[in-house]
């Protein structure tokens, strides 16, 4: 039975905004921005911009351990531990193991955010658009169902996003990754312009460019009245930047949202589940538990976005159940959790290059230098499906040579080890799965959450066609460093598990057809048209491509039709 009356009043919203990570935070931008009152729900604490980075400007020295992690944090946390972002400048930004506990019925270490920002405050800020070649893919390639949106119905939006985050890099001209609207790029270093010219004499379909990233390099006026400034190549980003400089939920969307005066934001609130009434064939609000108290209340709205994050938004949906949805909100055709996909990222190489010792570089750049897919692009041409994509980055090695050698001491070792050393590539793939019904997540019947919430079960893994795409990475990339003169290739597969790429994608498909897939053109449950999921798990397929700006201009274009319905009387 509902809350009634003014207290119900109270409680009542236009729009509910699940979740204010990189998605969620767009929703909100876009509803508050057209005067629609938005209630955005956040699971975590609240973390304001700059007040809220405790270490971004923190010398090495004074960070307790340099950085490290005792023993016992590692054996307290042996999943979030495994991720490259998470030490001890960056731990207030993690969920810790036992914070959320989930079951691994396959190996899956599932790195998670929960503040305000989530995991905007943590990505590694790679943008990139998708193009026709991916979603015509699952129709061309027969996995999946097929995307009920093409290109050029996402490019509109796209150009949308990227002026208001700011991405640096090229327009390259390149069929298969279209041109972003960019800044001004960061620069490839000699060794890395060195193989991207031996790379293009030596393979026609292969192109090395400056990888596109949210940094802004150039501030533009949107980006002024943003309160952001320019980047300042310290990569330190995981620690929250307090320039504003790269794109974060905190330093850009919310406080934009914030300005227009309708935005709620309400962190520390446990999205239970979305509540679904029978009588009016549609949903009506969220059950949410306060952190704090554990106390259970009620929001409603007219409109609902979901912006949990990938997992935790086919957690929410599946433990959204009624006498309507017994099965999940929107769960006629019992799919929702399952095509689970991700990105491989196992594969990765280390080599040495002899030359251009008289050269260096500056600063810390965030970003490499990438290679878009080359395999099954314009037809299929091996024996597996979809491709990779490829990023490497060249480095001169100096005082890390000496981090295991004593063989020296004294002054002059000491000196040596500040002197510029050898170049060294680094290599590594980031290849698109294909989305099957056994890599699937469920809700556990019998284990809970510290909240009371089914724990989420996670049965995600690789087969042979990961294996073939990860061989063919390892022999290509090889190749390519052997042809741009590089020595001492040494080629790794890192056999992680899923989870550790942080792209999981799917288990609330878009598609043509209520029968195949839970979501329409534009985002909303078939079954459920006020509901709206934006995040990664509405994806069909998952490209190579780094998936956050697909996310974004996804989550704009359902918030301008969700506006459209509701002007119409429709939502």
């Amino acid at each position: 039975m509902y809350i009634q009356g003014e207290a119900k009043k109270e409680m009542t919203y236009d729009a509910i905004v699940i979740g204010s990570g990189i998605s969620g935070g767009w929703a909100a931008k876009e509803l508050c921005e057209k005067g629609i009152k938005t209630l955005v729900l956040e699971r975590g604490r609240q973390v304001e911009h700059v007040k809220d980075y405790p270490t971004t400007n923190k010398f090495p020295w004074e960070i307790p351990h340099r950085g490290r992690f005792s023993p016992e944090v590692v054996k307290e946390n042996p999943i979030v531990d495994k991720c490259y972002a998470f030490e001890e400048a960056t731990e207030h930004f993690f969920v810790k193991d036992k914070e959320h506990p989930y079951v691994q019925e396959k190996p899956f270490d599932w790195i998670r955010g929960y503040q305000v920002g989530g995991k905007s405050l943590i990505w590694a800020r790679q943008t990139q658009r998708w193009s026709n070649y991916e979603f015509e893919a699952p129709a061309r390639d027969g996995f999946a169902v097929d995307w009920p949106i093409r290109y050029k119905d996402l490019a509109p939006w796209y150009s949308h996003v990227e002026k208001f985050v700011g991405i640096s890099g090229n327009r390259d001209n390149i069929d298969n990754l279209p041109d972003s609207e960019v800044l001004p790029p960061f620069e490839l270093n000699c060794v890395e312009k060195h193989i991207q010219q031996r790379v293009k004499e030596q393979y026609a379909d292969r192109h090395v460019i400056i990888g596109r990233c949210a940094h802004l390099t150039e501030p533009q006026e949107i980006h002024i009245q943003q309160g952001r400034g320019k980047c300042q190549a310290r990569n330190l980003c995981y620690r929250g930047c307090p320039f504003g400089a790269y794109f974060s939920s905190n330093s850009s969307t919310i406080p934009w949202a914030a300005k227009t005066g309708n935005l709620t934001l309400r962190p520390d609130s446990i999205v239970h589940s979305i509540i679904y009434d029978n009588e009016k064939s549609k949903a009506v609000g969220v059950r949410v538990i306060d952190a704090q108290t554990k106390e259970m209340m009620e929001y409603y709205a007219r409109i609902i976005f979901v912006n949990a994050a990938a997992l935790n938004s086919n957690l929410i949906l599946l433990n959204s159940t009624s006498d309507r949805f017994p099965e999940g909100l929107g769960n006629d055709n019992g799919l929702m959790g399952k095509y689970v996909a991700f990105h491989n990222y196992r594969g990765s190489m280390i080599a040495q290059y002899e030359g251009f010792e008289d050269q260096y570089y500056y600063g810390r750049r965030p970003t490499t230098a990438f290679m878009p897919s080359f395999r099954n692009v314009f037809k299929q041409d091996t024996d597996f499906l979809r491709g990779y994509m490829v990023a490497f980055s060249a480095s001169r090695m100096g005082w890390q040579r000496g981090m295991g050698d004593t063989s020296g001491f004294g002054g002059e070792w000491k000196d040596s080890l500040t002197q510029p050393g050898e170049w060294q590539v680094y290599m590594m793939m980031q290849g698109e799965t294909v989305p099957k019904e056994e890599n699937h997540v469920r809700l556990s019947k019998n284990l809970k959450d510290p909240y009371d919430v089914p724990q989420l079960i996670t049965s995600i893994g690789y087969d042979d066609n990961d294996e073939k795409v990860l061989q063919d990475f390892l022999v290509e990339g090889a190749e390519m460093l052997d042809k741009s003169g590089c020595k001492d290739i040494r080629t790794i597969d890192s056999k992680q598990a899923p989870g550790l790429d942080i792209h999981e994608m799917g288990g609330v498909r878009m598609g043509r057809d209520a029968k195949t897939s839970l979501l329409n053109q534009w985002n909303q449950l078939h079954a459920c048209q006020n509901v709206f999921v934006t995040d990664g798990a509405c994806m069909t397929s998952v490209g190579n491509q780094n998936p956050s700006l697909t996310f974004m201009a996804l989550t704009v274009r359902a918030a301008h039709h969700a506006m459209e319905e509701m002007k119409k009387g429709n939502l």
